[in-house]
């Protein structure tokens, strides 16, 4: 039997309970032994429910001589300080998306990380997803020849609330929601190298106070000359919808589903089926996939297949569309 790691969850939100179920119940490797959150009664609560220790701030949490590895799940804007302030204390880390807010935190963690010398995972969970894995695959055996166009489509199906919408806690609905999308493109096409961005807000008026959108298109352009386009939407009321595909010169791949039962009724009235109701039912075995991917990977010694490289590839990408949103042109990526 491998060696159990121990490990700290920082950030006990919306997604770090689902982490802590996870690293706690469904990932062998893993023996949580501490839990920190900025809200003490979130950490506390945690470590009730799946037992060790909790702090009210990250520092105590890495300086703790029993933690060996931190899973980063805090608000995006508290990464940077987490992240460096975690390899300070020699921990290996994993993070969740987006890496940071800004282009310069990034790679203010790039150098730390790169200092400290520590082991490093990315969080970009839809590359452990059965669907999208299996159409990187196809791509690579050259089931569908030459890659010539990208698609991504990703639709909410409602908005989250308007404390998490202000630009300092989301980073806008471009980092916010179509990272994941960005880093699937550079993923199945190779580098980005131009993007052109619009955006509105029409479904929920009372977004628009605080600078940000409800639907965006980016148009992308590859370093192949393969072009690219991503939606996304705060408003698919009919269900979490989240889909990739790649045309080729010998055909097409697809990703994604929206039936989430496989069964679909046929009356008089119509063809009805069930939808996916949000990300944590669409991507959980994802999830979980991915963290024993991790511990497997810190306890062989292999290298992470998502690197911290490709968390600031993927936010230049999606900080350059949003300058090409907010600019109303085309944003060449290596200008920023």
């Amino acid at each position: 039997m491998k060696k159990k790691i121990n490990v700290g969850l920082a950030g006990v939100g919306r997604l770090g309970k689902m982490y802590a179920e996870y690293l706690a119940q469904r990932v062998p490797q893993a023996h949580v032994v501490a839990f920190a959150d900025i809200i003490p009664e979130r950490a506390r609560t945690a470590a009730e429910e799946y037992g060790g220790k909790w702090y009210d701030n990250h520092h105590d949490l890495n300086h703790d001589p029993e933690v060996e590895a931190v899973v980063v799940v805090a608000t995006t804007h508290a990464h940077k300080a987490i992240i460096i302030d975690a390899a300070a204390a020699g921990k290996a880390v994993f993070s969740e998306k987006p890496l940071t807010l800004n282009l310069a935190d990034a790679r203010e963690v790039e150098q730390a990380v790169a200092k400290a010398g520590i082991f490093f995972q990315m969080g970009f969970m839809r590359r452990f997803d059965k669907g999208f894995a299996a159409a990187k695959r196809k791509i690579e055996e050259g089931v569908i020849g030459i890659p010539v166009t990208f698609r991504g489509s990703a639709r909410d199906p409602y908005r989250p609330s308007l404390e998490y919408l202000k630009l300092e806690n989301s980073g806008g609905q471009i980092l916010d929601m179509a990272i994941h999308d960005i880093d699937i493109a550079r993923w199945y096409m190779g580098e980005v190298t131009s993007v052109y961005s619009i955006g509105t807000v029409l479904a929920y008026p009372e977004i628009a106070p605080l600078g940000d959108t409800d639907n965006v298109l980016m148009a992308l352009r590859f370093e192949s000359g393969a072009l690219g386009e991503i939606d996304i939407s705060r408003n698919g009321v009919y269900g979490y919808d989240i889909r990739a595909e790649v045309l080729g010169s010998q055909g097409t791949v697809m990703a994604g589903y929206l039936r989430d039962t496989p069964i679909q009724v046929m009356t008089k009235a119509g063809v009805t089926h069930d939808v996916v109701p949000y990300f944590p039912e669409r991507f959980g075995e994802a999830y979980v996939t991915q963290l024993n991917n991790f511990f497997a990977n810190l306890s062989e010694g292999k290298e992470p297949p998502i690197t911290l490289a490709d968390g600031v590839k993927a936010l230049q990408v999606g900080t350059a569309a949003t300058a090409s949103l907010r600019e109303n042109r085309i944003v060449l990526v290596k200008d920023f």
